[in-house]
């Protein structure tokens, strides 16, 4: 099944969905705050499976006092590993081969002419979001499938705490195809036993790891031994 197609998405419905995901995901700063004419406009015009809960992560930003929204936001996303908006994180951990994966995100990035700057790394969820919206569709798409366990450990960790955050984490999930057996295996895996732990760093993200050239690596969903 083509990723949108359950939720009945056309392209261009998905680079909306898509688009309205990375900017509800995001730290809720005045600027966010200010977009929320706009994002209600774009998702009125979404089928109700990827709308609805969109719409109430909205009402919720409309609902909260600023301060409160940064505070919980911080929260949730700073202090639960868990709730971690980082892809790789889930299947690789600290590890080297983690450094190995954000290399893998930017050399799609630059394949699309697309240059990230150095203040954040390339796997954040709002940042893959942005690039299956505006830069390249299919790229953009395989990466979200490529990393569906840790997104979809991501939606339940934030489902279980009540998260206002969790409804855009339902969204984006309506916008792919649904889970494999496989899928299903390893976000077991993750919830029993935690993203690899290895206390090594990212180095070789960055200047070193591009001069290796293209980063061939085994598919993110099934894991990777710690």
């Amino acid at each position: 099944m083509k990723p949108g197609k359950k939720a009945g998405l056309g392209d261009a419905e998905l680079a909306t969905a898509w688009q309205a995901a990375s900017l509800l995901i995001g730290y809720p700063d005045e600027e966010l705050l200010g977009r929320r004419p706009l994002l209600r406009r774009a998702v009125a015009g979404l089928p109700e499976p990827v709308a609805a809960p969109l719409r109430r992560v909205l009402d919720h930003l409309d609902a909260t006092p600023p301060r409160e929204l940064a505070a919980d936001y911080v929260a949730t996303f700073d202090y639960r590993k868990r709730c971690c908006l980082y892809l790789t994180y889930y299947a690789y951990g600290d590890t080297r081969k983690r450094g190995m994966a954000l290399l893998r995100f930017k050399q799609a990035y630059q394949a699309a002419g697309l240059d990230l700057d150095d203040g954040e790394l390339p796997d954040h969820l709002a940042v893959v979001l942005e690039f299956a919206a505006t830069g390249d569709a299919a790229q953009g798409r395989r990466l979200l499938i490529e990393h569906r366990a840790g997104l979809e450990l991501l939606r339940l960790s934030l489902t279980e705490a009540g998260s206002p955050w969790a409804p855009v984490l339902d969204a984006v999930s309506a916008t792919l195809p649904p889970l494999t057996g496989r899928t299903e295996e390893a976000v077991a895996r993750l919830i029993a036993e935690g993203p690899p732990d290895e206390a090594v760093g990212l180095a070789p993200y960055g200047a070193d790891a591009a001069a290796m050239g293209p980063v061939l690596l085994p598919d993110p969903v099934v894991g990777a031994p710690s």
